[in-house]
């Protein structure tokens, strides 16, 4: 299923691994981005600060983020391992890190999903020699519920109380980083917490807090700015649309208009697990903003949410509107530049492994 969204690889160096793992991912994320895609929409039309307010509505967007796209996740992903008995198996175990955990649990989806599809392989494999004929639904059946409750409880107790620790270190790292004015070098933190889908807890959790108080003060600040800079998700889509797989690259113009123009930065995410090595693009491209943001003395009065580019400009203090642009294009033209390698300017495309050895056909002598 994977090979649907990445070309083949060969080879077993860590390149290749790490390739491999991307495809992996792709395969559990990319046929649900239509899920993704409704929930943007959903967000960025209902949402309080949406364009179509509406209080009733806007009761989708949690449940949606929070419930079903993790658990879509780890059905695609239980599926890839063990077909229909994977999937339902991967769902099951997906809602216990779902309760675990009051954050989006795409990463403890996209490890719990497999794992209990795995578990759940194995187990088939031992029961199906020892099963006598007339029981195998009922053997089925029981050890499918056992190991989805069991991964469910694993889910709760374990998987979503790492994740809460991996989300606070990644907020102490980055508060580190801001006291001690190392604003650019906080993007290698930022960018990698916001792909694993941890950016409202690195935003709202560290960066508007501060923001505020140093806004109180000065009017402004420029912490607002750090992880909701949509210029590094745009210039990734921008590459993925010129040089992606072909196949991904329809889905592009709909990703960046929901991105830049909505302020849902999460539909971009998948891109970047797809092909891990593009997270050097978007760093590259958040660091690049925040250096001019900095020269510029660029800020904002609040946090933009959500996070596109008319909240940004919205929030932006008068005549501070020239160096928030500055900022937001120099983040998505170096992105851009960077994807753009990277992908290796679509030629990677090409490079499907050996060519298949050719034989001439047999001509019989006269």
């Amino acid at each position: 299923m994977a090979d649907s969204y990445t070309p083949p690889v060969y080879g077993t160096g860590v390149k290749a691994t790490i390739q491999r793992l991307g495809g992996h991912l792709a395969g559990m994320i990319m046929p649900n981005i239509g899920a993704f895609i409704a929930w943007g929409l959903i967000t960025a039309l209902f949402i309080p600060t949406g364009w179509l307010p509406s209080k009733e509505l806007a009761e989708l967007v949690g449940p949606i983020i929070t419930s079903l796209l993790p658990i879509l996740i780890a059905y695609t992903g239980g599926r890839m391992v063990h077909g229909q008995r994977g999937a339902v198996v991967g769902a099951v175990a997906a809602m216990g890190v779902v309760v675990g955990s009051d954050i989006p649990m795409f990463l403890g989806a996209m490890i719990v999903g497999p794992l209990a599809a795995v578990i759940l392989k194995y187990v088939d494999k031992f029961t199906e020699q020892r099963t006598k004929a007339g029981f195998e639904m009922l053997v089925d059946n029981f050890s499918a519920g056992i190991v989805g409750a069991a991964m469910a409880v694993a889910g709760v107790l374990g998987i979503g109380p790492v994740v809460r620790v991996v989300t606070s270190a990644a907020g102490n790292a980055v508060e580190w980083l801001i006291t001690n004015n190392l604003l650019p070098v906080a993007s290698v933190l930022i960018e990698p917490a916001k792909v694993l889908f941890l950016n409202n807890a690195v935003n709202h959790g560290v960066l508007g807090p501060l923001g505020v108080a140093e806004a109180v003060r000065q009017g402004k600040s420029i912490l607002f700015m750090l992880e909701s800079n949509p210029g590094p998700g745009l210039g990734l889509l921008v590459a993925y649309l010129l040089f992606g797989p072909r196949q991904l690259r329809p889905s592009t113009p709909a990703a960046m208009i929901i991105h830049f123009f909505g302020g849902i930065h999460e539909i971009y995410f998948p891109y970047v697990l797809m092909k891990p090595r593009l997270i050097l693009s978007v760093i590259a491209g958040g660091a690049a903003g925040v250096f001019t943001f900095m020269i510029t003395g660029a800020g904002l009065v609040a946090t933009p949410s959500p996070g596109s580019i008319f909240a940004y400009l919205a929030v932006t203090p008068r005549g501070g509107w020239l160096g928030s642009i500055a900022g937001i294009a120099v983040a998505a033209a170096v992105s851009f530049a960077v994807a753009a390698v990277l992908l290796g300017f679509g030629r990677g495309e090409k490079e499907e492994g050996p060519e298949p050895v050719r034989t001439e056909p047999v001509t019989k002598e006269a």
